[in-house]
């Protein structure tokens, strides 16, 4: 079962806590997590994802969903963000998670992190293991410690995210990135730039790079960064778009570049239908 932490009462309630945007969130988001992992029981969780049901392939589902030409939706469970402040606050995730399974979802992104993000890791537990989703799961959180790829695998990701801005390291990056495969995860290694693009690229059996259109530092968005990018990556690695992606429009010039796949959530949970919204961007 999922596992809480202690003291995670959500910094986000009624108002965005980040009222400047150019702060170093990921420098707090980091310290935070090293909190948390200090919480956590990592033979425990070890043995627990090692006894898990085996992982389903996150990858080979969103290479293969594509519609047409169009690049898979990775449909994302989003309540708040830092640099958006609370979006959802009232969302029900399983209702949601429905309706992204109905209209043409590829796979299924939950943000887990509670102090930044509003997430919690028992929504991943319950979707896969009492909703049982058909759709492949996407951890999304900041992995810092192999401790917590454990707590993903035990709790029913397919998927998890490795932020090359938030793994400085490269010996710890690819640690990290070599920890998910042998668990039978699919790594989805997130990169911002060219000299993060270099750095994954150096990654071990590396198949899955997203690339984040948003500016750490400023939280500016612009497809731009996909474009500049996209040709950096062999066409034998799977590239997924993040953040900025909000109509059909932003679609088609991402499949212009060949890219994989995208990953929507502020555009589905913010939308007033948010059936149409799905449809509008996985082309079903």
């Amino acid at each position: 079962m999922a596992l809480p932490l202690p003291n995670s009462t959500p910094l986000l309630s009624t108002q965005n806590p980040f009222p400047n945007p150019f702060m170093n969130i990921l420098e707090k988001i980091i310290a935070q997590k090293k909190l948390e992992i200090a919480a956590l029981n990592a033979v425990t969780l070890r043995r627990a994802a090692e006894q898990s049901s085996a992982p389903r392939d996150f990858l080979g589902t969103i290479k293969r969903r594509r519609f047409g030409l169009r690049p898979s939706l990775i449909a994302q469970l989003k309540r708040a963000s830092p640099s958006k402040g609370i979006l959802a606050p009232h969302l029900d995730l399983f209702q949601v998670a429905d309706i992204y399974t109905q209209n043409g979802a590829a796979a299924i992104s939950v943000l887990t992190d509670e102090k930044f993000f509003m997430g919690k890791l028992e929504t991943l537990h319950d979707l896969r293991f009492t909703r049982q989703s058909s759709l492949p799961l996407l951890r999304k959180d900041f992995t810092i410690d192999e401790t917590q790829i454990y707590e993903a695998r035990a709790n029913g990701a397919d998927a998890i995210l490795l932020i090359a801005a938030a793994l400085t390291d490269d010996k710890h990056f690819a640690d990290l990135h070599a920890c998910a495969l042998s668990l039978g995860l699919t790594a989805l290694v997130e990169v911002h730039d060219e000299a993060e693009t270099e750095r994954a690229l150096k990654l071990k059996d590396v198949k899955l790079i997203g690339i984040n259109n948003r500016n750490l530092a400023t939280f500016e968005v612009s497809l731009t960064t996909t474009e500049r990018l996209r040709p950096m990556i062999p066409s034998d690695i799977a590239v997924v778009a993040e953040s900025g992606i909000f109509t059909a429009a932003d679609v088609e010039r991402l499949a212009n570049i060949n890219i994989d796949a995208i990953l929507v959530g502020e555009a589905l949970v913010t939308s007033e239908d948010i059936p149409a919204k799905v449809r509008e961007l996985s082309g079903l």
